[in-house]
């Protein structure tokens, strides 16, 4: 029996899925970063800040981690093929950028404008952010 082959890899190389993905990991840092500025997390209430934030700086490493992997496998097909391990770690940057997206076209909210940028880039990232969801959950039957 042959083993499945990873597509996301494929389209990490050589269909430049790895430009959002890149965006999106730096994205969710960002978030992070900034969680106490999130009017989320002054709706949750001070009782659960200090768990959020203490969790959000344990995932700030694994980004970094995930980033420079990329950066530094991208070229060599075999060895992006080994980012398939962080599969849902990709999806949660993807989604956390594209869920921002939506928050700041839907709410206005400073802070999530602040966060993704300039409205009219980051509205063409949501087809380019479904396209990625779809392509790095594929694996070859």
């Amino acid at each position: 029996m042959s083993e499945k082959i990873w597509m996301g890899a494929i389209y990490l190389k050589d269909e430049g899925g790895y430009e959002i993905v890149l965006k999106s990991l730096r994205h969710y840092k960002n978030r992070l970063k900034t969680l106490g500025n999130s009017p989320e997390m002054k709706d949750a209430g001070a009782m659960f800040a200090p768990v959020l934030n203490q969790q959000a700086r344990k995932v700030i490493p694994k980004i970094d981690e995930v980033i420079l992997k990329i950066q530094e496998n991208i070229g060599d097909i075999q060895l992006t093929n080994k980012l398939s391990e962080d599969v849902p770690f990709l999806e949660k940057a993807l989604e956390c950028y594209e869920s921002d997206i939506h928050k700041a076209q839907d709410t206005g909210h400073e802070y999530f404008v602040k966060l993704v940028g300039n409205m009219e880039d980051v509205k063409k990232d949501l087809t380019t952010i479904k396209l990625a969801l779809d392509k790095i959950k594929c694996y070859s039957e």
